[in-house]
């Protein structure tokens, strides 16, 4: 394929640690002038795409494009089947036959089609017919493409991305599937009164109890939560089981930044029946790196992990176990954990804003209790569909 100034854009598939090196530097280049980008830190994308460390792989076919132009890098794709993805019923979004491709970096429009045009090929040749995109690289990561919210910079474990990604996918043919939004809730204010009402209610109760998580049993509480998880989460749009080795990588890589007042588990006559995990915004700590940790950053990431003072707080996880979702308990248990947290991020880590998602669009438990706290839609990540 050849540009609109005739330069042929020639893609090829990643065999060597040298173009694996590219494909991660490319990012880095094409958002150096974008003041809201946050770089990832290098060794952390370096181990992301590295099949003996990150478990993803162990169940699923990934394989990483690059685009050159004389020579030159201008572009790069992941495309990729995940098999536990592809077992899961059609109707809640994935299902058999949906390969996915993302990771999306390019430098023109052209060399954006000429990239998506080779991970489809890559996909159908494997025998997929649809493709839900763009995802970095599972459901879990970095799902969609952002669509609102490129005036401000992105929270801990989201992605940030022109608008023109989005706009050179749909030129493609392909469709909206999945709107993600977060929800921005000013937490340096009381919520409600309603609210309030109801989280006191809750804490008279003697069948109810927040508890923090404890960090000297790390793996059974991330064990807990993740079985919570998997239950809360099993009819969602989208949703993938993660498997035990992605819970201990996950858990790993969280742990540092996992502090025991932030991370709550509900539990109703001594059962855990939902938790909610909230994370200090590190990307306020990260963004001046720029994704590197020597020769200083080491030093101030230490510090600041040891007792991080943050103007945002992430809410990346929430779940209440199935057989309550309907209920009013849900909601109320929902509140009380917000509550204690919100408490908790203002006064021992000086938080005055929170975000809360990514929440599915038809989500209607969820956002309702975002709307119910005030919050305002603050960034909105779109997943795309195409069949093959």
């Amino acid at each position: 394929m050849k540009n609109d100034a005739g330069q042929k854009v020639e893609i090829t598939q990643i065999t060597s640690a040298a173009d694996h090196k590219l494909f991660i530097d490319l990012a880095y280049r094409l958002n150096a002038h974008d003041p809201h980008w946050v770089a990832p830190l290098r060794a952390e994308v370096k181990e992301f795409l590295n099949p003996a460390k990150n478990p993803f792989f162990e169940h699923a076919d990934v394989a990483l494009f690059l685009a050159r132009q004389n020579g030159r890098v201008v572009g790069r794709i992941s495309a990729h089947i995940d098999h536990l993805a592809t077992q899961q019923p059609a109707n809640q979004g994935m299902g058999p036959g949906t390969g996915n491709w993302g990771m999306l970096e390019a430098e023109s429009e052209t060399v954006a089609a000429a990239l998506i045009s080779r991970a489809e090929t890559w996909l159908k040749d494997k025998g997929m017919h649809r493709v839900l995109a763009p995802l970095s690289l599972s459901i879990w990561d970095e799902p969609g493409f952002l669509t609102k919210g490129q005036d401000h910079s992105p929270t801990v474990m989201m992605g940030h991305h022109p608008l023109k990604y989005s706009t050179w996918t749909q030129a493609l043919g392909y469709q909206q599937a999945k709107e993600l939004r977060t929800w921005e809730v000013d937490i340096s204010h009381d919520f409600p009164p309603l609210i309030e009402r109801i989280v006191k209610s809750g804490e008279k109760s003697s069948r109810i109890n927040i508890r923090p998580v404890d960090k000297s049993k790390f793996d059974e509480e991330a064990a807990l939560i993740m079985g919570i998880l998997n239950d809360a989460w099993s009819d969602n749009w989208g949703f993938v089981p993660l498997s035990a080795s992605e819970i201990a990588y996950v858990g790993k890589k969280l742990r540092q930044i996992v502090y025991e007042d932030l991370v709550m588990v509900a539990e109703v006559e001594g059962r855990p029946v939902a938790f909610m995990i909230t994370l200090p915004d590190v990307n306020e700590a990260m963004k001046p790196l720029k994704g590197s940790l020597f020769p200083f950053g080491w030093a101030k990431m230490l510090l600041w992990l040891r007792k991080p003072r943050v103007r945002t707080m992430r809410v990346p996880l929430m779940g209440v176990v199935k057989e309550l979702q309907s209920s009013r308990l849900a909601s109320q248990l929902a509140f009380m954990m917000i509550e204690k947290i919100r408490k908790n991020a203002i006064s021992k880590y000086g938080a005055t804003r929170g975000e809360i998602g990514w929440i599915l669009d038809d989500n209607q438990g969820m956002n309702a209790i975002a709307e119910a706290i005030k919050g305002d839609i603050n960034r909105v990540y779109t997943i795309y569909q195409k069949n093959l």
